[in-house]
């Protein structure tokens, strides 16, 4: 009963109007200009779905509910691996989320599967963006920290900094979430002069 309520809470209530016209059975179309619109029609419902679950996750781990954040990423992984396949590049974001969310919640063992499939699927695809990628290193930078594996976060954000830099610029908004999280980690071990310098450059 509680994980129902959770579910309620977190996604279904929001959801509940779009999924009977993207699970339900679909109409059966005369023309073939009909029978595109209707694919058209489904495609923008399944991704205003996606969006919607997977802004309302987003907003939960934002507001330091990583539990209620669980469901709605859930459902926009369910409809992301519908749409756009198990392997896709458009699935990382989403299991990045799941990973901070379990992170969050203590579950590291989750945690650390979310990671590998995102890191798995960046690996399998040759011309995944910088911009990714450095999401993906900070997402195990951050897990590297909750396990207390401090040097391996560091080099993991040291990757996040270079190639958020590489993709925007090195003055640029995207690549001072390195820098903070690098100079929280220097702030925890006292060593306080890198840690102002890093905080003075975010």
């Amino acid at each position: 009963v509680s994980h129902q309520r959770t579910d309620w809470i977190s996604i279904h209530s929001h959801i509940c109007h779009l999924l009977i016209p993207v699970l339900g059975p679909q109409p059966c179309f005369h023309s073939e200009q009909d029978r595109k619109q209707g694919k058209e029609q489904l495609l923008r419902r399944q991704e205003s779905l996606i969006s919607l679950a997977l802004s309302t996750a987003q907003g939960f781990v934002w507001a330091g509910k990583p539990l209620e954040a669980i469901p709605a990423a859930l459902q926009a992984l369910r409809f992301s691996s519908r749409l756009f396949g198990p392997a896709s590049l458009q699935l990382v974001p989403i299991y990045l989320l799941l990973a901070e969310a379990s992170t969050g919640t203590g579950r590291l063992r989750q945690a650390a599967k979310y990671l590998s499939q995102a890191q798995w699927i960046v690996l399998q695809t040759p011309d995944c963006s910088a911009a990714l990628q450095s999401k993906l290193h900070r997402g195990l930078g951050l897990f590297s920290v909750a396990e207390g594996k401090v040097d391996q976060a560091l080099y993991h954000l040291a990757n996040d900094v270079y190639l958020a830099t590489a993709e925007f610029g090195l003055n640029s908004v995207e690549v001072s979430g390195g820098y903070f999280h690098m100079a929280n980690i220097f702030f925890q071990q006292n060593k306080m002069d890198a840690a102002n310098s890093l905080y003075t450059e975010v």
